[in-house]
């Protein structure tokens, strides 16, 4: 008997149902697993292929002059990363990159045959190559923003400002004395990148304000330039080993220059001796010499030694003990004034015995000699000024002119500037402030009077004598003469101490000469 028509379209029907709902049943089970049992590892996946999350460093502050010349910054340098995962032809790819980048084919092609999302391939690179290496439109090779260290002026105040590491962190310098303010901030955040893995964010605006706060220092750019210039014409002309130059403004302590010769460029640091890396100025103590006449003199006049006091130089050989102090040249009677004006060593001597010991010892310190200045400069040494319970009879006489204990560059020339400035002395300022990324004052560091170490009257003597010492025959420093300048002076001719450390060498010798101008109104103050 033929089956009924209508009974086979409802065996079809049936079948069709029962197959559509083994499929929906089975398209549910696979959700299910998909969304509930392994969601948490899918997403991840898919989270992986086009979000990276990423560590963002902001650039590094400025470092500027008092007028805002620029002597420190931060330039582009983009690295060149990769996800080897979506690199094709690791050899092929590997031979282009190296054409641009350098560097060795087999090392390259390694990083890009790795099986991990990411593989830094060159950092800081100069834009110009990042450029050509985005011209190769390589899926899977990224030129993401970063910058390095860049220093306009190359090597000028390379000793004060100092210099970063490949890793931009201070190593030298300002740079590492102030790299909690220069270094730029740090902010975790991801990265998404397309299906054909281009990235869609490049974090470029979110470093804007994570850069670094800017230092503002007190060096004048065209001062510092022309120190360097005379320092370096100076020790050639008379084949000197080395030299130091400071310009300070007596009123304020504002160190205008520091300059350093030899120099080294800071861009390329590891070309140089790392000798000449040390700022000579606040680290490197030597014995003065006759510049610490003035002091002396300054000591003797302050506790009421009369300036024209006859004082008896006894033709250049005087005895003080076991030992014979000697002047350059024989002289007999002279004032004060005078001793200064023709540098003599027994005059300082007789007037260092005439105050006494404990005196000397109180004026060195009061002028800031055996203790740090404070400066902002890493590394700053304190100099030596021996205990007073530790002075035999020779060591007051010494000191007067400047043997037998140790200074800075940097201590000296504060020291000269207080008779500049009235008798005030003040604390040296090398940074004038901080400002945020933003421009807001962060710090401010203002002018400030360490102590009164002499009374005006006696800094102005003192001021009057000096100037002879320039601008009258017979004077040691004639040749600092500047027509239409009344010049304030005194050398310093010091004897090394001997290699054998035994006495002084008769042949190495550390020249000096400390300066001020205008004679009414010191606005410069030199060394």
């Amino acid at each position: 008997m033929a089956a009924n028509p209508c009974e086979k379209i409802g065996l079809r029907i049936l079948f069709i149902r029962f197959f559509l709902l083994l499929c929906l049943v089975g398209i549910v089970i696979r959700s299910f697993d998909i969304q509930i049992l392994q969601g948490k590892t899918l997403k991840e996946k898919a989270e992986n292929t086009y979000v990276r999350r990423i560590t963002i460093q902001g650039d590094r502050g400025l470092i500027l002059d008092r007028h805002s010349n620029k002597l420190g910054a931060s330039i582009e340098a983009p690295n060149i990363t990769a996800d080897p995962t979506q690199v094709k032809n690791a050899r092929q790819t590997a031979d282009k990159l190296v054409k641009i980048l350098g560097g060795s084919r087999t090392e390259m092609e390694k990083k890009l045959s790795q099986k991990r999302r990411f593989a830094l391939l060159a950092s800081r690179v100069a834009p110009a190559k990042a450029e050509e290496v985005k011209k190769l439109n390589i899926v899977g090779i990224y030129t993401p923003d970063n910058s390095k260290r860049f220093y306009p002026n190359r090597r000028l105040a390379a000793q004060v400002i100092g210099f970063t590491g490949k890793d931009d962190h201070g190593l030298e310098g300002l740079e590492f004395s102030y790299n909690d303010f220069l270094e730029g901030r740090t902010l975790k955040t991801e990265e998404y990148r397309d299906g054909q893995g281009t990235i869609l964010n490049t974090g470029k605006n979110k470093r804007e304000g994570l850069k670094g706060d800017t230092i503002v220092l007190t060096l004048d750019k065209k001062i510092q330039f022309f120190s360097e210039q005379a320092l370096e014409q100076a020790v050639k002309e008379h084949r000197g080993k080395s030299g130091i130059a400071l310009v300070m403004q007596p009123a304020t302590g504002e160190l205008l220059a520091v300059a350093h010769y030899p120099e080294f460029n800071p861009n390329n640091y590891g070309d140089f001796s790392r000798s000449r890396y040390r700022n000579r100025a606040v680290i490197d103590t030597f014995e003065p010499g006759s510049i610490m006449k003035v002091i002396t003199v300054a000591a003797a006049i302050e506790r009421g030694m009369s300036a024209t006091k006859i004082i008896n130089c006894e033709n250049g050989n005087y005895r003080v003990g076991r030992k014979v102090i000697h002047d350059t040249h024989p002289h007999d009677y002279l004032t004060p004034g005078r001793i200064l004006k023709v540098s003599s060593n027994i005059g300082a001597a007789k007037i260092a015995q005439d105050i006494g010991p404990k005196a000397m010892h109180y004026y060195l310190n009061a002028f800031g000699f055996g203790k740090k200045t404070g400066i902002s400069c890493p590394g700053e040494s304190s100099g030596v000024i021996l205990p007073l319970q530790r002075w035999t009879s020779i060591d007051a006489v010494a000191m007067s002119f400047g043997q037998g204990m140790s200074v800075t560059a940097l201590q000296l020339v504060s020291a000269i500037s207080a008779i500049a400035n009235g008798g005030k002395l003040m604390k040296p300022l090398l940074v004038k402030k901080v400002l945020s990324n933003s421009g807001e004052i962060i710090q401010t560091n203002s002018p400030c009077v360490v102590r009164q170490v002499v009374s005006a009257n006696t800094a102005g003597v003192v001021k009057k004598m000096m100037a002879r010492v320039v601008h009258q025959k017979e004077g040691t420093g004639t040749k600092a003469a500047i027509p239409g300048y009344r010049i304030c002076g005194k050398t310093s001719t010091a004897q090394k101490v001997a290699r054998n450390k035994k006495g002084y060498s008769s042949s190495r010798y550390t020249a000096a000469f400390a300066g001020f101008a205008p004679f009414d109104n010191p606005a410069w103050l030199f060394w």
